[in-house]
């Protein structure tokens, strides 16, 4: 939705397009609520293993409160066909509230029997991430300026990463102090501001239509404009199989860091420096998908990625730093350019679907690799393992560019509702 306004600090800010992110009022208000979010769940995410892990003893149980809240990325295609039906900014609303209600119920955990309850917490909480990423994308399409995607979903992994490295830290010192029920209170007291954010949005949207077809040939409407549609379907799998070897890498991490002779304790530090890597690519993503296009900008960031992960495992301190610094910024690039492609090319009333599709496509395959890494580590050895998946997203990124298609930037946007 282009106003007279957007016009106009375009001509006037034209070659400072994060500011006018940042000044444009809805965009602005969708990242404050990318980062009071986000930092609820990250230190959701750090408190419920060691919860759980404080309640049982288990490391098994622990990992499978991960698995709670990506297991729902699964059936994104079909949870996406709710952002499609409704409209999305009340859709967020209600997201944000059911979970802030729904969150409150953790004070009920205090044994493992009553461990169930968590556990259906993070299902819950997985299925609504689905839901209200479909609807944010789609409702992003609608309100940022189609020339400024780019830049806003940079700013958007920016916010992101940015939480991540902060977010940890606070959750584990509220947990230290008051268990996880205070970092379940923070985490519904986020979604009660990120639901005041999404109130004061002033997108318009039009009515729902009344869907003529059924719940299952909806959701494969969306899967079916995607893979038929030559632009996005190289990037989706692209991301899918960035993310399988993203999450193979991320089994390794404790056997490269006892390679370089450190305690465990010492990955938080690796992570750290690729969250900064990431914090430093998504502020430059825009002028890049610019300059480059999607095919480019993401075959880029893969490439970046393989010849990291290659030389991870040298037993060096400098070279791990480095390459945790380099697969920080290699590895969103695709993601953004996913994303954003997918903004541009995908009609409104089916945006919704595509983008969960989308989503499911790229992140389900990270549980995959982490499995697949897991089962390797130990018979194998980062020193081949991580050689070898870098030799696969070569691979990919070489499949990214060899046949790309025209990718002059435009701002011609696609039929929205």
């Amino acid at each position: 939705m282009t106003t007279a306004r957007t016009k106009h600090s375009a001509g006037r800010d034209g070659h400072r397009p994060l500011v006018r992110v940042l000044r444009d009022r809805d965009a602005a208000l969708y990242l404050c609520g990318v980062v009071v979010s986000g930092f609820g769940t990250s230190a959701l995410w750090l408190a419920a293993g060691v919860w759980v892990k404080d309640l049982t003893g288990s490391d098994g149980l622990a990992a499978l409160c991960m698995l709670a809240v990506w297991a729902p990325t699964l059936m994104g295609p079909a949870l996406g066909t709710l952002a499609d039906r409704v409209r999305r900014r009340p859709l967020l609303i209600a997201t944000s509230l059911l979970m802030s209600c729904l969150l409150l119920t953790l004070f009920a955990v205090d044994s493992r029997d009553t461990l169930w309850l968590l556990f259906a917490v993070l299902l819950v909480y997985g299925a609504a991430g689905v839901v209200h990423d479909a609807a944010e994308s789609a409702l992003v399409a609608a309100a940022v300026d189609p020339g400024l995607l780019g830049d806003f979903n940079g700013l958007r992994m920016t916010a992101n990463e940015g939480m991540k490295l902060v977010a940890p830290l606070a959750g584990a010192g509220l947990y230290a102090a008051y268990g996880g029920p205070g970092v379940a209170l923070l985490d519904a007291a986020t979604f009660v501001l990120a639901t005041g954010v999404y109130a004061a949005l002033r997108v318009r949207e039009a009515p729902a239509r009344r869907p003529a077809s059924n719940w299952r040939r909806r959701t494969a409407e969306g899967a079916r404009y995607l893979w038929g549609h030559p632009g996005l379907r190289p990037l989706v799998l692209a991301g899918g199989v960035t993310m399988l070897c993203a999450g193979v890498n991320g089994a390794t991490a404790y056997a490269v860091v006892e390679a370089l002779g450190h305690s465990p304790a010492y990955t938080g530090a690796l992570y750290a420096v690729q969250g900064a890597g990431s914090v430093v690519v998504g502020l430059l993503a825009g002028p890049a998908l610019r300059r480059l296009g999607g095919r480019r900008f993401a075959a880029a960031g893969v490439a970046l990625l393989a010849v990291a992960l290659a030389v991870r495992a040298a037993p060096y301190d400098a070279v791990a730093l480095a390459t945790s610094a380099a697969i920080g910024a290699g590895l969103p690039a695709v993601l953004i350019a996913a994303l954003t492609a997918v903004q541009h090319e995908t009609p409104g009333p089916l945006l919704g679907r595509v983008a969960a599709t989308a989503n499911s496509l790229v992140f389900a395959p990270n549980v995959l690799g982490l499995a697949a890494g897991a089962a390797l580590v130990e018979p194998t050895g980062p020193r081949l393992l991580l050689p070898a998946v870098g030799a696969v997203l070569l691979a990919t990124a070489a499949a990214l560019v060899r046949h790309p298609l025209a990718e002059a930037p435009s701002d011609r946007r696609t039929e929205r509702p």
